[in-house]
């Protein structure tokens, strides 16, 4: 298990250099720079967790669904001191914490193995009713999806059971590349909607309106925020 680091003062503009430092094949660099701005201002601006508070109880809890492309993911909690910069050169190495895919058991501050898509909604709803089941009512679960990940019929479930449930404590970021083979009539927030979520559609590139999205208010329903990303940016 690698261990967190004091992290040096970064800002956004250091995150490129970051993930240039991750290199060789099977990066899945769209999937992974189309998630960079929601992840830096969440860990940035919104989420309750440090380096020093990885195992606390009260802890705000992020999962990544969308692990199959985890660069800005890694190159975001080295940034934040989870772990020290000098492990992204060996990314996707034999002998690295850092895979295509992260592990929890080996990257700090990851909450679940992700990569196989369409389970992160689900355990996030598990997570929150854990938490629930514990009295722990102030912890935040967030997890980000990919637009595509919702073909899933696991997230359909998870989707159209939190709504009536009233799970307030849980949000969702649905990264929307148009990487989705099937439209969805009224697009994805329609499909939120039905199902009683709140939900906002932003500019995924845009930091002050995610963080106005991340934070707006939602008594008694689950949060859902859509980060439309132009695939060629």
């Amino acid at each position: 298990m690698t261990k967190t680091t004091v992290a040096p003062k970064r800002d956004y503009y250091d995150m490129n250099r970051l993930m240039s430092l991750m290199t060789g094949d099977e990066k899945h660099g769209p999937a992974a720079t189309s998630t960079l701005d929601a992840l830096w201002v969440l860990y940035g601006r919104v989420l309750r967790v440090t380096p020093g508070t990885v195992d606390a109880p009260d802890r705000d809890r992020f999962l990544l669904s969308k692990g199959h492309g985890p660069m800005a993911y890694y190159a975001v909690l080295a940034a934040h001191g989870f772990f020290g910069e000098e492990l992204l050169a060996g990314f996707g190495a034999y002998d690295s914490p850092l895979g295509h895919h992260p592990d929890r058991t080996l990257v700090p501050g990851a909450e679940i193995g992700s990569g196989s898509l369409g389970h992160g909604l689900p355990l996030a709803v598990g997570s929150v009713l854990g938490l629930r089941a514990q009295g722990l009512t102030d912890p935040r679960v967030w997890v980000l999806i990919g637009d595509a990940e919702l073909d899933e019929g696991s997230n359909h479930e998870a989707l159209a059971y939190a709504g009536p449930a009233g799970l307030e404590q849980l949000h969702t970021v649905v990264i929307d590349n148009a990487s989705a083979s099937y439209a969805r009539p009224g697009g994805i927030a329609a499909r939120f909607e039905a199902a009683g979520w709140s939900v906002d559609t932003v500019d995924g590139r845009n930091h002050e309106a995610l963080y106005a999205a991340f934070t707006a208010p939602h008594p008694g329903r689950p949060r859902a925020v859509v980060a439309r990303v132009d695939p060629k940016e």
